[in-house]
Order: C-alpha cells, then structure tokens, then sequence
C-alpha cells in the first residue's frame, strides 16, 4: 500500500473515530451514561491507535491502544492518562539513548 494512502486512511479513521467521543464529552451526562462504555473502550483506543501509528508507528501505536486498554480496564481513567505520558516519555528516552549509542 502507498504510503500516503495509508496515511489517509489513518487520518480519516482518527477523525470519524473523534464524534463518538465529542459526544460523549459535549452531550447531557444523563444520556451520555447509556453509551460512555463504547467511546472508553472502542473509540479512544482507536484514535489512540490511528494517531499513534501516523505519529511513530504500527508497533508503538499497538503498545499504546494496549497499554490505555490495560490501564481503563484495571485503574481508571486518569491513571490511563498518566500511563499514556509515561509510555510517550519513554518513548523520547528511547529515541535519545538511541541517537546517542549510534554517535
């Protein structure tokens, strides 16, 4: 597949995936209720899925949609949010003991 078709098509994934959740945040907490299982637990992990992959890769973005998956299911949501930091700083680190072990 072309490069930037996949680009695309990760893109497009990342921003219809984006409603289900806008929804859940903007609309009235009574209806919301009904449904706020399938934007935690489906729509999140997607755009966690499409935005990391266009950001760093297939294997990153699997750790990331798995690790905000683990992390909901067992804690919360905040503990989630902090696990996602965490993961993306050491990713950063990663990246620099890299750079600096190829110098």
């Amino acid at each position: 597949m072309n490069p930037s078709t996949k680009r695309s098509i990760l893109r497009w994934t990342h921003l219809f995936a984006t409603i289900p959740v806008l929804g859940a945040i903007y609309g009235r907490p009574e209806e919301v209720q009904q449904y706020i299982g399938a934007p935690r637990y489906i729509f999140v992990p997607v755009l966690i899925l499409t935005g990391y992959w266009m950001y760093a890769g297939a294997m990153f973005a699997i750790l990331g949609a798995a690790t905000w998956l683990g992390v909901v299911y067992l804690a919360d949501f905040w503990p989630a949010v902090l696990s996602q930091i965490a993961l993306l700083i050491a990713r950063k680190v990663w990246l620099v003991v890299r750079a600096r072990q190829a110098k």
